[in-house]
């Protein structure tokens, strides 16, 4: 049974000819635009991540407090909502870090009269407080505390970056579902042709009492195995696409948003596109065992 239903499927495929083949492409073309827009969404989703860990706040101190002052001050911050975390750092260490940025002139701070940096607190926020409004939050009470003079830090540029990240995976989306229809409806044109072609074929069939699933099965393995092919065809064009234009967009990646590497589809993101592909086309060919007319 198993191997008769396999080789009307194929049968049926050459039927189909260049139908067939139009499916795989759109198959195919879908997939690609989908994988693209979702390659780029998870390296901006990598580099969202990494950027809201690294949002600080900086609060700058009035005066320097004494070492005796410290743990207090920043039991008190500590305590704020939104805050996962605060450090301390002296006017010399300030200077200190000054120094290392400046590299070869770090002789031009040792000819100030006096440090003129500021002690400050480098606050690190809580997931909630690395949002933009979690983040004005915060800002407004840490400004509100007696020793702070300035309070500068914010998460409007992550905010930004998660938002290009939603605009790419909504275009994505967008653009691979309305090829994903063109795809689907080329998939039951082709097998509402092979409906046709077969026509006098499947009333003999019924007439012997050969049972449904024996004439409808192999319409929906034919659609099935389009999809299939238009996946992997669209994962062996998205690994070429990555594997060329990596090396060119890595450094620009990593000067813009942080991120060194440009990462392919994980390998449950692979089962996903070529699960996808199998479904666009067995959803094709299911379209068509309805049109019993044609049969």
């Amino acid at each position: 049974m198993l191997g008769f239903v396999v080789g009307e499927a194929l049968r049926d495929l050459r039927r189909a000819g260049r139908v067939a083949v139009s499916a795989v492409v759109l198959i195919t073309l879908s997939l690609v635009a989908l994988g693209v827009f979702w390659v780029l969404s998870f390296n901006l989703g990598r580099a969202v991540a990494e950027w809201r860990d690294r949002v600080r706040i900086i609060v700058y101190l009035k005066r320097e407090p004494s070492p005796a002052e410290v743990p207090a001050l920043m039991q008190r911050v500590r305590a704020l909502p939104d805050v996962a975390g605060a450090r301390y750092v002296a006017k010399a260490e300030a200077l200190a870090s000054l120094k290392r940025v400046l590299g070869k002139d770090a002789g031009v701070a040792d000819q100030l009269p006096s440090n003129p940096l500021p002690a400050s607190i480098e606050v690190t926020p809580t997931a909630a407080g690395a949002t933009p409004d979690g983040a004005g939050a915060l800002i407004q009470r840490l400004a509100a505390l007696p020793e702070a003079d300035e309070v500068a830090g914010g998460a409007e540029w992550v905010e930004r970056l998660s938002h290009w990240q939603r605009l790419l995976a909504t275009i994505g989306l967008g653009i691979g579902a309305t090829l994903a229809l063109a795809a689907i409806l080329t998939v039951t044109t082709s097998t509402t042709l092979v409906l046709h072609a077969r026509r006098h074929e499947t009333e003999i069939m019924r007439l012997v009492g050969a049972p449904e699933a024996a004439i409808r099965l192999p319409l929906l393995l034919q659609g099935l195995v389009q999809g299939l092919l238009g996946a992997l065809l669209a994962l062996l064009a998205l690994a070429v696409g990555h594997h060329l234009a990596a090396p060119w967009l890595e450094p620009l990646m990593s000067l813009t948003i942080g991120v060194p590497r440009l990462e392919f589809l994980t390998p449950p993101g692979m089962v996903t596109l070529l699960a996808a592909g199998a479904g666009l086309g067995a959803f094709g060919g299911w379209l068509a065992r309805g049109r019993r007319g044609l049969a």
